[in-house]
């Protein structure tokens, strides 16, 4: 119909008698002004298809077309990872993440964003610490919290792989890529992860060599996901004895998330069963725990209880017993198996010290205060609130009357850092 339109402008145009050229001027103008308007609408629409909208799978680059629980190994190889200038063990700090929005309305999203390939595993010097946990808990749980499945044993040993390629090339000065495996120079171990039988689980060895936990999600035939092999090791409120096998939709009802099944649940689905090898993603999350115990928080109860939950949690704890739990997750489909990887790195900080940053008293005060009562509950906002609180706003008045502008946070800080 649009060039249908222009063709009939057009026309009238030349048809009009040079002795009219006014005429003839004014319908070129808006012959012109049409054509324009048209582009930008078509521009727009275009630039809408295309704009990337992570939490929105239905706009994401083409579609994976295959036959359900089968998948067809994949060419691409990861780029190979930028060397971390200036990294060290002993003093590379962990990356504040602060991921919390002012109020008052408080969005349950997926929350995805592109992440870039250097950045897949993040290390810190905190490492030694998670590596000195994690190894004490493999010891001591074993497969209560680190287990796979042989279903997902090709996709377990495809991450240590990855792993064992991907550290080198990050963390030179720490790892070593050997004939048979990779050597950790700074705790002087060697692994092989060559020879057959492997020595132990897969997914223990690769929770062994970074600050993550691991978990492996594998599509069955009936065209779910189900978490088949994982390393949670130091997850603080969830067990994977209790969720392993499980689909991801269950996963998450069985654990009360507030608002999966209405605002979350589709979204993910098509998100996983879309996800291309070549697009990782990253999303943030955030917990307020009563105790200091990274591994396993006490203050729910204890880790071999037959339930747990925020019911048991002592009420209005000192603030001192406060701390900032985060997570970075990151989610890829590995090529050669098709299995979907989350990576989580928590980061653990007592309130006490985050509260020391201009601009978080205060907008944490006010992200807590936005929650709904489902995501307080699912939170445990009533176990702490009075405390947290008063402690939030007290340390924002002293920031402000010691001269903070709160209108030029956006200049000195960017979500979710």
């Amino acid at each position: 119909m649009t060039m249908s339109v222009l063709e009939s402008l057009w026309g009238t145009i030349l048809s009009i008698p040079t002795a009219k050229p006014m005429y003839a001027f004014l319908i070129l103008n808006v012959c012109i002004w049409f054509v324009i308007l048209v582009s930008r609408k078509w521009a727009s629409s275009t630039s809408r298809a295309l704009r990337s909208d992570l939490e929105k799978p239905s706009g994401m680059r083409g579609k994976v077309t295959r036959t359900l629980g089968e998948w067809t190994p994949s060419d691409f190889k990861r780029p190979t990872a930028a060397p971390y200038s200036g990294w060290d063990v002993h003093s590379t700090k962990p990356i504040p993440y602060r991921p919390f929005r002012y109020g008052p309305n408080y969005y349950i999203t997926l929350g995805l964003r592109s992440m870039k390939w250097d950045e897949w595993i993040e290390l810190d010097n905190h490492y030694l610490k998670y590596h000195a946990d994690k190894a004490h808990r493999i010891k001591e749980r074993g497969s209560k919290c680190c287990h796979t499945a042989p279903e997902a044993m090709d996709a377990a040993i495809e991450l240590l792989e990855e792993l064992c390629a991907y550290l080198p090339e990050r963390y030179p000065n720490m790892f070593t890529k050997t004939a048979t495996g990779i050597t950790n120079n700074v705790t002087n171990e060697t692994f092989n992860i060559t020879q057959r039988p492997l020595p132990e689980d897969p997914i223990a060895t690769a929770a062994r060599l970074v600050q993550d936990d691991l978990a492996l999600m594998i599509e069955r035939t009936d065209g779910e996901y189900y978490l088949l092999a994982g390393a949670i090791l130091l997850a603080g409120f969830w067990r994977l004895s209790d969720k392993f096998g499980m689909r991801l939709s269950e996963i998450h009802t069985s654990g009360d998330v507030p608002q999966f099944k209405n605002k979350l649940e589709k979204g993910m689905m098509n998100f996983f069963r879309r996800l291309r090898p070549e697009e990782p993603v990253l999303r943030n999350n955030y917990f307020i725990q009563v105790d200091d115990n990274l591994a396993w928080s006490d203050s729910i109860g204890s880790e071999d209880a037959e339930t747990v939950s925020w019911n048991t949690a002592e009420k209005d704890r000192a603030i001192e017993n406060h701390f900032f739990r985060s997570e970075r997750q990151s989610l890829r489909r590995l090529p050669r198996s098709g299995a979907v990887v989350f990576t989580i790195r928590t980061y653990f900080e007592p309130i006490t010290g985050i509260v020391e940053e201009p601009y978080v008293p205060g907008r944490l005060a006010d992200a807590i205060r936005s929650w709904g009562d489902d995501v307080g509950r699912y939170k445990g906002k009533e176990k702490y609130q009075n405390v947290l609180l008063e402690f939030l706003d007290e340390k924002h008045r002293v920031q402000v009357e010691g001269g903070l502008d709160v209108e030029k946070e956006d200049e000195a800080r960017s979500y979710p850092l």
